[in-house]
């Protein structure tokens, strides 16, 4: 995209903005890629008490945005549709509703919405979800934060704290939030084992794995044993033979399994992780990308008319790192470390 097709562009959403509309990827059925569409739809209303009305200039693509779209989750996450996809969010304050007192007009912020709606030029969001986005960090890096972040560290805790000694097995390391369970458990000081596709291996140990598994070519229980916690990223056949790799206390918390305790075997420790909003996490991690002491990797950067092959893609393709949409076409091209 030119500069002169950017400022059209950006002109045209901010007049639709003006008259009421905004840009949104709507979900309108369950189903394939086909089901989701870029749609005109009315703008948010005034924030609520303790709500804040965002500006989205970059949004991270979760592997939550297909299971949505598939009908998956359709059960423990009822929709109304047509609905907006989307669930973290990097942006600027509009409007403030009253008791919030953390943010201005104009504030930088980043989160996760704890629904959906963040694929959309607007979004309402809760500011108790919110966190600043440091100076030096753009939207595109910040978009893609909330979510893995969140997930890496509480899955981490999940089972109890880990620390020097710990021995910690990662199923699907390579993968966003894999990545920085890898880092957050090595500053931990946890002896980490990771799993992953031979052409990672490298990217995985740069990152600070001591033990790189080939799950291609190699069986983890060859590898890896006694292990105090297990991260499930993965799922399927990987979950079922991680038991036997136990130590007598150790535990699974798995983000693919919701019924991952009753699945357990007798006297073993299965744990489903649920996820919850913490903005200080998020703007700790934040300010340590930006002083080089956590690696954040982006992948790509899409529009908004390319998300919905970019969920698909998602679901079907291996990746490293994040897929980020920009709303604002300025950020399309903009990635960390480009100099852009």
């Amino acid at each position: 995209m030119n500069p002169e097709e950017k400022t059209q562009t950006t002109n045209e959403a901010i007049t639709n903005e003006g008259a009421g509309q905004i840009r949104a990827l709507s979900l309108v059925s369950y189903g394939g890629p086909e089901t989701t569409q870029v749609a005109s739809v009315e703008a948010p209303k005034g924030p609520a008490d303790g709500q804040v009305l965002v500006r989205v200039h970059a949004a991270g693509i979760n592997g939550l945005d297909w299971k949505i779209r598939e009908g998956y989750v359709r059960e423990v996450f009822p929709l109304q549709l047509p609905a907006t996809l989307g669930i973290e969010i990097a942006g600027v304050i509009i409007s403030i509703g009253s008791g919030v007192d953390r943010f201005r007009e104009g504030d930088r912020v980043m989160g996760w919405l704890g629904g959906i709606g963040g694929y959309a030029d607007q979004v309402i969001a809760n500011a108790d979800n919110l966190g600043h986005i440091p100076k030096d960090m753009g939207f595109v890096e910040a978009g893609g934060l909330p979510t893995v972040v969140q997930a890496a560290a509480q899955s981490l805790q999940a089972a109890g704290s880990i620390g020097e000694g710990s021995r910690v097995l990662i199923h699907g390391a390579a993968g966003a939030v894999g990545a920085f369970a890898v880092q957050f458990a090595r500053q931990a000081g946890a002896t980490v084992f990771a799993s992953v596709r031979g052409r990672y291996a490298d990217y995985v140990r740069g990152l600070g794995a001591d033990h790189v598994i080939d799950y291609e070519t190699e069986r983890f229980e060859d590898k890896a044993q006694e292990i105090d916690l297990v991260l499930d990223y993965v799922g399927g056949e990987a979950l079922a033979r991680s038991w036997s790799v136990l130590s007598p206390n150790g535990a699974i918390v798995s983000a693919t399994t919701p019924d991952i305790a009753a699945k357990a075997p007798s006297g073993k420790r299965g744990i489903w992780l649920t996820t919850k909003a913490d903005p200080a996490l998020i703007e700790g991690v934040a300010q340590q990308i930006v002083d080089g002491r956590i690696s954040h990797k982006i992948e790509s950067v899409v529009s908004l008319e390319e998300l919905p092959q970019a969920i698909e893609r998602n679901r079907t393709q291996p990746h490293l790192g994040k897929v980020i949409v920009a709303l604002v076409p300025d950020e399309q091209s903009v990635l960390p470390g480009s100099g852009a």
